[in-house]
């Protein structure tokens, strides 16, 4: 199968969490799109590695995507080492995705930093014809890193007006890892009822810096060309 985008995050929800307006409106649009979460979150202080498999499982019938998929990497301990990079390298062969959504360049969890240099080198490398898995080379045509918990500047913002229901609904399906008044679990940064509020107002205010109403921000290590003005909000 091959995909139109493919969004990785180093831990189940990080893909929800940072761009999931964007996928639910690509989806819309015809888009064929897939996840790849690098670990199970195993390490994360509420929930376990099963009942994030199954939220995951959840949140991918949200959004309608086409396929997910879990490499299964240490959470916390991954390294961007040939081990991993193949890991994603034969994934990138597999599905030839167009385009590539990762983490946020560097963030409060190391993970998310670490989860975007492997993906931008795994990338680079699966261009490589001479590394050779059985699959051919192929190097997705853009690479965007999506914004997490610090507020980066974005390069871009996407409008996802009309799909912030989806975006939050797919979040939320991660039922024991944010806020529930009846948990008994210990608190976290993202279990709080700011945060989970702050899924509608970070976009919202992104939405209003661009004239719509949510947004989703991204950024590029690269020049981003385009065709003409028109092409511009």
């Amino acid at each position: 199968m091959k995909l139109d985008i493919l969004a990785i995050g180093a831990h189940p929800d990080d893909v929800e969490l940072g761009c999931g307006g964007t996928l639910a409106k690509e989806i819309n649009n015809g888009k064929k799109v897939g996840i790849l979460d690098l670990t199970k979150g195993e390490l994360g202080t509420r929930g376990t590695d099963e009942t994030r498999r199954v939220e995951a499982d959840a949140a991918k019938n949200i959004l309608g995507v086409a396929i997910r998929e879990n490499l299964g990497i240490a959470d916390g301990f991954f390294l961007n080492d040939k081990e991993n990079q193949l890991k994603i390298v034969e994934i990138i062969r597999k599905y030839q995705p167009d385009v590539i959504l990762s983490n946020a360049p560097y963030d409060r969890h190391p993970d998310h930093g670490k989860g975007s240099d492997l993906v931008n080198t795994a990338i680079f490398l699966s261009g490589l014809p001479k590394i050779e898995n059985g699959l051919p080379a192929w190097r997705p045509k853009k690479h965007f890193h999506y914004i997490q918990w610090l507020p980066l500047e974005p390069h871009f913002v996407l409008d996802i007006t009309g799909f912030i229901d989806v975006k939050v609904d797919a979040c939320l399906a991660y039922k024991t890892q944010f806020f529930d008044p009846n948990s008994d679990e210990p608190q976290t940064p993202i279990s709080s009822k700011n945060f989970t509020d702050s899924i509608r107002y970070r976009a919202y205010d992104l939405g209003r810096l661009i004239g719509t109403e949510a947004g989703e921000g991204f950024i590029s290590r690269s020049y981003i060309g385009v065709n003409n003005l028109d092409s511009l909000l």
